[in-house]
C-alpha cells in the first residue's frame, strides 16, 4: 500500500514538474549560441553583440560558445540533435548551410532539413588582402604577379568549403592564375597567417580591419556587388571580371522542431536589435557588415536560392572533401 502510494505521489509530483516547465516563460534559464569559428570573426562578433544586447534589452542571459572545426559541421550536427527547445542555437554564416552538403559528402545530417532559420542577421562583403611584403599595389598588379610566381602563391581560408575558398577559386578560374590552398579553422587565423607571411593573400573579412588599418594587410579589391563603404576608393573584383561578385549573410538557426511560440519570441527580439542604430553602429566594424532584416519568407528563399547557386558553382569548380 506504502509502495502503491509512493508511486502516485511521485507520478503526481512528475505531471506538475511538467506542467510547470511547459507554462514557464521563454527564455526561463541561459540560451546557448554556438558559434562555429574563433573570437574575432563576423559571426562572433555578431553573436556576442547580440548576446549583450538580449541581456541590457531584454535581461536575457545568453553564452556564446566558439567551437570551430569542419567549417560549421561540428556545431550544426550537434544543433540537429539538440533538444528543439530554444535553448540551444547557432550563429552560421551561409556557407554552413547553403555549400557544406555539396562539398562534404559524409554529413550525418542535413542542414537544409535539420537546422530552422530563426532570423536573418548580417550581410557583409569581403576584402582582397595581401601581406604587405608583396610587390602589389593594385588588383591589376596583383593577378600579374600571382600569373608569374611559380610556384603558386599560397591564399588562406576559413576552412574547406567556406566562402574564403569558393571566392578564391573563382578568382583563379576568372583570372586564369594558380594560387596554393591552405585551408584554417576559421577567418581569424587565416588572416594571422597572411599577417605573418605563412600565406600571401586572404579574402578577409571583419577580423582583419584593424590589421588593415594598421598596415599589416594591404587591400586591393572588395568582392561584393558594391564598393565597400569604408573603402570608397577601392575597386571592386567585379569591375574588372563582370559577374564576378559575393556576398555573404549570417543567420540564426535552431533545431528543427522547435515550437512557433519560441521562434517568434527569438525572432523579435533579435530583429529588434537589429533595426536600433547603436547596435548596427558596433556591428560595422569592417564597413560592410550590416544588419540584415528578412521576414521569414523572404530568409528562406535567400537559402534555398544559395544553395542552388552554390551548388553549382562547387560542380563547377570540382570542390569536394570527404
Amino acid at each position: 500500500m506504502i509502495t502503491r502510494l509512493l508511486r502516485i505521489t511521485l507520478l503526481v509530483f512528475a505531471a506538475a514538474s511538467a506542467a510547470a516547465h511547459a507554462q514557464a516563460p521563454f527564455p526561463s534559464h541561459p540560451i546557448h549560441v554556438l558559434v562555429s569559428i574563433p573570437p574575432g570573426g563576423a559571426p562572433d562578433i555578431s553573436a556576442r553583440l547580440i548576446a549583450q544586447y538580449l541581456g541590457e534589452s531584454f535581461g536575457w542571459s545568453v553564452v556564446v560558445e566558439n567551437r570551430p572545426g569542419a567549417n560549421g559541421n561540428i556545431d550544426s550536427e550537434q544543433i540537429a540533435k539538440a533538444p528543439p527547445d530554444g535553448y540551444t542555437l547557432v550563429l552560421h554564416a551561409d556557407s554552413a548551410i547553403t555549400i557544406n552538403p555539396h562539398v562534404y559528402g559524409r554529413l550525418t545530417f542535413d542542414p537544409l532539413k535539420d537546422l530552422l532559420p530563426v532570423s536573418s542577421v548580417a550581410t557583409n562583403q569581403f576584402t582582397l588582402s595581401v601581406n604587405p611584403q608583396l610587390p602589389v599595389k593594385t588588383f591589376p598588379e596583383f593577378i600579374e604577379y600571382a600569373r608569374k610566381t611559380k610556384p603558386p602563391l599560397p591564399y588562406a581560408s576559413g576552412g574547406n568549403g567556406s566562402q574564403h575558398q569558393l571566392m578564391m577559386e573563382m578568382l583563379k578560374q576568372r583570372a586564369g592564375i594558380e594560387l596554393l590552398h591552405v585551408p584554417f579553422r576559421g577567418a581569424a587565423p587565416a588572416t594571422q597567417a597572411t599577417v605573418a607571411g605563412d600565406t600571401k593573400v586572404v579574402f578577409s573579412g571583419s577580423a582583419s580591419a584593424g590589421m588593415i588599418q594598421s598596415g599589416q594587410l594591404r587591400v586591393l579589391a572588395a568582392s561584393g556587388n558594391q564598393r565597400s563603404k569604408l573603402y570608397p576608393d577601392l575597386p571592386t573584383i567585379g569591375e574588372f571580371y563582370p559577374g564576378y561578385a559575393a556576398d555573404i549573410w549570417l543567420g540564426l538557426f535552431a533545431p528543427v522542431g522547435t515550437p512557433e511560440p519560441i521562434v517568434i519570441t527569438l525572432r523579435a527580439a533579435v530583429q529588434k536589435l537589429l533595426a536600433r542604430a547603436d547596435f548596427a553602429e558596433k556591428l560595422n566594424v569592417s564597413g560592410s557588415l550590416e544588419p540584415l532584416i528578412l521576414s521569414p519568407a523572404d530568409f528562406s528563399k535567400l537559402i534555398r536560392d544559395d544553395n542552388e547557386k552554390y551548388g553549382k558553382i562547387v560542380k563547377e569548380l570540382g570542390i569536394k572533401t570527404d
